[in-house]
């Protein structure tokens, strides 16, 4: 069966870039990720208890993992999911699209500098689908 023909195209170039989720488990997650599923390390930052890596997935995406405290009493009070982030080649035109459709912007877009040494050159934006997800727009030459 063919797709009908999309009329309303997505962003130019965006697709997924990462999604990021939390863990109080850094040695077993990273373990998993990539020996499990043979991710590998593309960049890590931070220091214990506040660590954080983009794992390459293989497929040009990425799963970033950023280390937490461990929940009191075990049930987690958030979920493992952070949020999801969308690669765009003009971030600033992704958010008004978006921003149009009835999204809650949380952060307009800016630039900044990100990951360990050296560091990346990024241009970001979040907002709120309309279910309150977390969504990211990333815009960048290297990642």
């Amino acid at each position: 069966m063919r797709r009908a023909k999309q009329e309303n195209r997505a962003v130019s170039g965006c697709g997924f870039h990462h999604v990021a989720i939390r863990t109080d488990k850094w040695d077993e997650s990273l373990r998993f990720w990539m020996e499990g599923m043979g991710f590998s390390l593309a960049v890590q930052w931070g220091e214990e208890p506040r660590r954080a890596c983009m794992l390459d997935t293989g497929d040009g995406n990425y799963l970033e993992i950023f280390e937490r405290d461990p929940v009191p009493g075990g049930v987690p009070s958030e979920a493992a999911i952070l949020h999801f982030c969308f690669r765009a080649d003009d971030c600033d035109a992704a958010l008004e699209r978006a921003r149009a459709a009835g999204a809650e912007v949380t952060v307009e877009p800016k630039t900044v500098e990100v990951f360990g040494e050296p560091k990346i050159p990024v241009r970001l934006a979040f907002f709120k689908g309309p279910n309150g997800e977390i969504c990211e727009l990333f815009q960048n030459e290297v990642l």
